[in-house]
């Protein structure tokens, strides 16, 4: 009796410390249910084997946020340009001087043969995201040639420089729902438009009260032929951020740290070339 009672102890003290194991081992219970949300799968890339399919899939990645101003305390705009039809040395020459830290939105079927000039670029600082293929207004379009163009795009950095955008620009400023969806599936985190823009005759606000304020994101018209050349347009604002006492900032830099905060108000679709 005393043997089969030690024996049935035994017993359940090995059941309590498996069970016990078992529900410790996750790391994720450990991080908390919010701390969870947070941990994003590893991403296998557009057009992997098993990679997501389509909008209707299960287990789908967060829509991105669509931002158009970073919240920030920092005095610090962001400098965005787009398409990739200028090539002008001497802007080069100014991010490479001045150390700026400037974001580059690229449509292939816009570079064509020009990629080198953007290798030089990016080896002075300038980050490359991604503008789509063939620069397709993209508001409407079915979920596969959304995806085509802004995954397509992304194939495309990744042979030339290998890297993959975490950042996309919808051509004219113009998206749905169908290009969230469509953008998350391709490994975007953000959706980024704009507050302000810089053309020949200067700054201009589509969206919001006029005056630049701190973590506005600013487009720079890349058309070189209706004006000053893109290193004076540039030049020009930076004068401007100076006087307010701005500064320019690395959008990917603030983007990535503010985590869950942006997004929250998502600005109406604008049309820009």
């Amino acid at each position: 009796m005393r043997t089969r009672g030690l024996i049935a102890v035994l017993l359940a003290l090995t059941v309590t410390t498996v069970t016990g194991c078992a529900q410790s081992v996750d790391p994720i219970e450990r991080l908390g249910k919010k701390a969870a949300q947070r941990v994003r799968p590893l991403s296998r890339g557009p057009g992997s084997p098993g990679s997501p399919a389509g909008p209707g899939r299960s287990g789908q990645e967060p829509l991105p946020p669509v931002v158009d101003h970073v919240p920030t305390h920092d005095k610090v705009v962001f400098l965005t340009y787009d398409d990739g039809a200028e090539r002008d040395p001497r802007f080069v020459d100014l991010v490479r001087e001045l150390r700026l830290p400037v974001s580059v939105f690229l449509t292939d079927s816009v570079v064509g043969p020009g990629y080198g000039h953007f290798a030089r670029l990016r080896s002075v600082g300038a980050t490359l995201e991604n503008h789509t293929l063939d620069h397709a207004a993209l508001r409407g379009l079915p979920y596969a040639g959304q995806r085509a163009e802004i995954c397509g795009q992304q194939e495309k950095l990744h042979a030339r420089f290998g890297l993959r955008a975490r950042l996309f620009r919808p051509p004219y400023g113009t998206y749905d729902t169908t290009t969230l969806r469509a953008a998350a599936d391709c490994g975007i985190t953000a959706v980024v438009l704009w507050r302000a823009a810089m053309g020949p005759a200067g700054l201009t606000y589509p969206h919001g009260a006029p005056g630049l304020r701190p973590g506005d994101i600013v487009a720079l018209d890349p058309d070189e032929s209706t004006g000053p050349s893109l290193r004076e347009r540039t030049t020009a604002l930076l004068r401007v951020l100076r006087e307010r006492g701005l500064t320019v900032g690395k959008l990917e830099d603030h983007l990535e740290g503010l985590g869950g905060r942006i997004g929250a108000e998502k600005p109406p679709t604008r049309r820009r070339d």
